[in-house]
């Protein structure tokens, strides 16, 4: 059995939430209006004082009758090399203008706190133009304890490879993205397949969806497996690592650039994807990344700018028996992801299927606690070309529904580390509704409707 090689994971990050308040004075304006920045920052490495970093910054801009709008961009934190620390963000407000933040907070050796505290910044148009100047403050003892508990220093980057030279294991990375241009989806599997018997393999494939179209669809591999410090997985040409996805299948080929994603998104129990205790488990680590670059397939050139999409993860015994996924992006940063399965282990393969729902919603998760308890409370229908979700999520009941257009489906062949085949069925292109209610006096009541037309990614495994 060949053993993973490579060095020790550099993509670790340092993860925390702030909510900042205060008043926005718009150019043309006399009076002010109320301004709320809800945020989160990704830093690489471990946050420390002394230090100059700069991550990604994402979330949401609020100031009432004038914009309400997801927003991304940048934050440098050097609060001793040159004592500030810079807030960058792009967002749209409500009349359709492409605005620009920029914000630093001046950190003073005399009131250290207190200047970390305060947020003067300004808003620019594309022009250059100034639209407004607001001062925004962090509420230490409102805030203060929420923040700290929100803090996640390093831990092992989600995407590096979990494989240690067992044999019977099967570990996927997989992207799938919609070009808002035009419609046309696009999924990137990667495998890393280590059989009961002999040495570990690297293969995979990608399948693109134009709209109203058969897809196209191509194989790689198998290749030796390797990874390294900048490779999360690396199979011939295909190299996916450090915000990069490269490589070619069949008659498609692709060179794209990763940003964004915002903080890992666990499906299942974030105990479950650790201790790996489950036959298998699926973690997000970038559930709302943005995606630029070139996609050619078939004689064409597909040009990504800023397409939505995901990169997910999955490590375990091998597929399930019989299962769903779905991956939604809900605009503004909002996602919902579904994993819904049937494993192949004695017994557990009569139970029906185990769904396990994650909806991120203006920054809150759905539903609390652990994903499993929150999975008994929950049903799905597997089939095709329509499944379905639904039941109670706390105080909230949920339904979904995805269907899997059947012209713009593929079938892909699968085989198991124990060499026992599976189909899946999947389709960058599906229609999904998702309908969120709440007890409200003797019924329930619509709190939040998604409907995606044609851009959500879908799939379901058979035997």
């Amino acid at each position: 059995m060949t053993t993973p090689t490579g060095k020790v994971a550099s993509g670790r990050r340092t993860v925390f939430s702030e909510v900042m308040e205060g008043a926005l004075r718009l150019a043309g304006e006399d009076g002010e209006r109320p301004m709320r920045l809800e945020l989160t920052a990704s830093l690489p490495g471990m946050l420390r004082p002394w230090g100059d970093v700069e991550g990604e910054l994402s979330g949401r801009v609020r100031v009432p009758g004038w914009a309400d709008d997801h927003a991304a961009g940048s934050l440098r934190v050097a609060p001793v090399a040159a004592r500030q620390i810079r807030y960058t963000l792009e967002f749209i407000a409500g009349d359709g203008r492409r605005l620009r933040l920029d914000g630093w907070k001046t950190v003073r050796a005399g009131r250290p706190v207190r200047s970390m505290t305060v947020l003067p910044l300004t808003v620019t148009d594309a022009d250059g133009a100034v639209v407004g100047e607001a001062r925004l403050r962090f509420d230490v003892r409102r805030d203060m304890a929420r923040f700290l508990r929100g803090f996640r220093f390093p831990g092992p980057d989600p995407m590096r490879s979990r494989w240690r030279g067992q044999a019977g294991r099967l570990e996927v990375w997989y992207t799938t993205l919609t070009d808002p241009a035009t419609g046309t989806g696009v999924w990137i599997h990667h495998e890393l397949v280590a059989p009961d018997e002999g040495e570990a393999r690297a293969h995979g494939w990608a399948a693109v969806f134009p709209p109203g179209e058969t897809p196209v669809f191509g194989r790689f591999g198998p290749f030796g497996w390797s990874h390294s410090e900048d490779a999360d997985f690396a199979a011939g040409p295909v190299v996916q690592g450090g915000g990069r996805l490269t490589g070619a299948a069949g008659a498609i080929s692709w060179d794209l650039r990763e940003s964004g994603g915002g903080p890992p998104l666990f499906t299942f129990p974030r105990w479950a994807w650790r201790s790996e205790v489950l036959p298998a488990a699926q973690i997000v680590p970038k559930p709302a990344a943005a995606y630029d670059g070139a996609v050619r397939f078939g004689g064409r050139t597909l040009e990504l700018d800023g397409a939505r999409g995901a990169s997910a993860r999955i490590y375990g015994h091998g597929n399930a028996r019989r299962w769903a996924w779905l991956h939604a992006d809900l605009g503004g940063g909002d996602v919902c992801e579904i994993v819904a399965a049937v494993s192949t282990r004695p017994g557990m393969d009569r139970l029906p299927p185990l769904p396990f729902v994650r909806l991120r919603v203006d920054g809150v998760e759905l539903p609390g606690g652990d994903p499993l308890l929150a999975a008994l409370r929950l049903r799905a229908g597997i089939g095709l070309p329509v499944w379905t979700v639904h039941g109670r999520i706390g105080d909230r009941r949920i339904h979904v529904r995805v269907t899997l257009p059947q012209d713009e489906t593929v079938s892909v062949d699968y085989a198991d580390p124990d060499g026992a085949p599976a189909v899946c069925h999947n389709s960058e292109r599906a229609d999904v509704r998702i309908v969120l209610a709440r007890l409200a006096g003797r019924g329930w009541e619509t709190e939040r409707e998604w409907r995606l037309d044609g851009t959500g990614h879908a799939e379901v495994g058979l035997r």
